[in-house]
């Protein structure tokens, strides 16, 4: 089945329950999910979002039929429908036009609590020639399930850095929904490091030619732990761009990590320009990292389309030409990872993310012995 005809609707009944033999569902465990997938996990707690952000900046509590909610996208499988007809509030940031935010606007999202299930919903707003740079922090306990809404004006610019950071109970599934407009510029960043179950899908479609979206992504997973990103960039206006870039490294036994990137190109998508890379570093025995990038194109009339992927241990040339000038196995190794990293660390801007992200590598180098 192409792509485009991908089911997605608001109402939970219209999927059918999952069962693991599905395109969408194949590679995550679904008896741990808590329910999720079942459309039956009723909610037995809330989580609480704060926000922090300057005097320009508007943040509303708002219901479900508010009518600015639901225009990024719609859900693609039945925990988003189930999230989207559970929340209780909905959390809407917008950063009004032609304002430039000098600094960062913090959303901080606490779980429930262990053994609690709770639903969220979060719309990231920029209008017209609007800029502005979010920081959506993922912490605490408990089952979490929510959409995130994020639409830009023309001409906006916003980067939005998400650090998924949970404690080690957690079970997450989240839908990040992205409307680009005319000549409007999306940075999407995605830190996945806590959690026992994380199921992150970005989706990313453009709303007028000229469109700008880079998507990168940084996990780490640990014994046991599952990092799920799927990634769907639908260009279907032309003279626009994407840029997908995702890196993880795993370590321990069953530490399992997924990374599905989908580009689609659609008839009228004349003159997009599109490129998606995944590479995966296995620093021990007993992990595995499934890697899929898919890219269908519709029209012939584009500037360039591609994709790679890679997975595999460290650089045996890499370390020669380290320990070859005097460094120690153990710290080239660490060079080696740092290195790996670097290329969308440097590109996080808010350092205090940067510092954060880094800190979590060196801890779990540490833990692994690397």
């Amino acid at each position: 089945m192409t792509r485009s005809e991908w089911f997605t609707s608001f109402d939970v009944e219209a999927f059918e329950v999952p069962g693991g033999r599905e395109e969408n569902w194949r590679f995550t465990p679904l008896k741990r999910l808590a329910g999720l997938h079942l459309g039956e996990a009723a909610t037995t707690g809330t989580a609480t979002v704060d926000v922090v952000a300057g005097e320009a900046v508007r943040v509303e509590t708002v219901e479900r039929g508010d009518a600015r909610l639901g225009v990024a996208g719609t859900p693609g499988d039945r925990v988003a429908a189930q999230a989207w007809n559970s929340f209780t509030g909905a959390t809407l940031v917008t950063v009004p036009k032609e304002v430039v935010a000098t600094e960062p606007i913090l959303v901080t999202v606490t779980g429930a609590g262990r053994g609690t299930t709770s639903y969220g919903h979060v719309q990231l707003r920029a209008e017209q020639f609007a800029e502005a740079v979010v920081v959506l922090d993922y912490r605490g306990s408990g089952v979490h399930a929510d959409n995130v809404e994020i639409v830009l004006g023309d001409g906006a610019k916003l980067t939005v850095v998400t650090v998924v950071d949970w404690a080690d109970d957690a079970v997450h599934v989240s839908s990040h929904h992205g409307k680009v407009g005319r000549d409007a510029t999306l940075r999407h960043t995605v830190v996945t490091l806590g959690g026992n179950l994380v199921r992150l899908s970005p989706t990313v479609a453009y709303d007028g030619p000229g469109g700008d979206a880079e998507l990168l992504g940084v996990y780490f997973a640990d014994a046991g732990q599952h990092l799920e990103h799927r990634l769907f960039v639908d260009h279907g206006v032309p003279n626009c761009r994407s840029n997908v870039v995702y890196k993880g490294a795993l370590q321990g036994e069953d530490a399992h990590t997924v990374w599905i990137g989908d580009v689609l190109i659609r008839a009228a998508a004349e003159a997009t320009n599109t490129f998606e890379l995944n590479r995966n570093l296995l620093l021990t025995d007993g992990a595995r990292a499934d890697s899929v990038p898919n890219l269908e194109i519709e029209t012939g009339e584009i500037e360039g389309a591609g994709h790679a992927s890679a997975t595999g241990r460290f650089d045996d040339e890499q370390l020669f030409y380290l320990q070859a000038r005097g460094i120690p196995v153990e710290q080239a190794r660490r060079l080696v990872v740092r290195g790996f990293f670097h290329e969308i660390i440097a590109k996080i801007t808010v350092p205090e993310v940067r510092e954060r992200l880094e800190a979590a590598i060196e801890a779990e180098l540490e833990a692994v012995g690397v």
